[in-house]
């Protein structure tokens, strides 16, 4: 397995295996590896004649400092993950420095108004430190195809914003989400949640279910309401939202429309560890 730290070594390497026919599929990634990143890297080796997982925590898409400082960094066993679905993947493991050159600071995007929705009121910021670092990343591997999961479904949408705006040559793919055997969504920060409360967070999916199953019948509304006091009486957890919105847009549902597909949002925290997970509402 090669292993680069800087991307003028990355950059060298790829130009001396690829040619005009080469396909290098992509999968961006803040390391602490779980079996969700492991199934892009599957589809990646698919599809691509070559591919590169980055690993980099990136500085700028964190509002929340010490949300920074605690986020796991596991690069050695990542790479045994890695090795055990092939030798052939390349990793980019950059240091700040390397990716910001010494100006760790975002550029501003206009995503449409994707970037105002949901994650973009709570975490202001947010996206433009998103778009900064993927861009990059864009720039430095020269990907056929980047793979992201649909776990950060509005970090999706956005991407592919951003690649249709500034007209990057590269297909974006969304990849389905991996859950714990409890329907828990797998993150990252699950191995900041003790035994516990990794077992009660199955209460989020759970509740994700319930609601696609209400809102054939109810409103986005009605929803909602139920959500929010399913969580009122749950001490354990504190619902930061829940939001019914346009698959497209992004926009709340306010009524409902046949032409269009809905999805539900939901953030929550469990003892200060903020947690995410979506679900299609088709």
């Amino acid at each position: 397995m090669l292993i680069f730290n800087t991307q003028n070594e990355l950059v060298s390497y790829l130009a001396t295996v690829s040619n005009a026919t080469t396909t290098i599929g992509f999968v961006p990634t803040m390391g602490a590896l779980h079996q969700g990143h492991l199934s892009l890297l599957s589809d990646a080796l698919k599809n691509n004649s070559i591919v590169v997982m980055s690993i980099f925590v990136n500085p700028t898409q964190f509002n929340n400092q010490e949300d920074l400082a605690k986020y796991p960094r596991t690069l050695e066993t990542d790479i045994e993950k890695i090795k055990s679905v092939s030798d052939k993947i390349i990793v980019y493991a950059p240091s700040v420095e390397d990716i910001y050159n010494g100006n760790t600071v975002s550029q501003h995007f206009d995503f449409d108004g994707l970037e105002n929705q949901m994650e973009g009121q709570f975490r202001p910021g947010h996206f433009n430190g998103v778009g900064t670092i993927v861009k990059r990343l864009f720039e430095i591997v020269k990907p056929t195809h980047a793979y992201f999961g649909e776990k950060d479904f509005q970090q999706l949408q956005i991407v592919k914003k951003m690649v249709e705006k500034a007209k990057i040559p590269v297909k974006v793919i969304g990849c389905p989400i991996f859950r714990e055997p409890n329907g828990l969504a797998m993150s990252s920060r699950n191995e900041r949640l003790s035994d516990t409360e990794k077992k009660e967070a199955a209460i989020i999916y759970k509740t994700l279910l319930q609601a696609k199953k209400l809102f054939p019948t109810k409103s986005a509304a009605a929803v909602s309401h139920w959500v929010k006091k399913t969580f009122d009486q749950n001490s354990n957890f504190t619902l930061e939202y829940f939001q019914i919105a346009d698959e497209a847009s992004l926009l709340p549902c306010i009524r409902k429309s046949k032409n269009k597909k809905y999805r539900a949002f939901i953030a929550v925290f469990v003892n200060n560890i903020r947690l995410i997970d979506t679900i299609s509402l088709k």
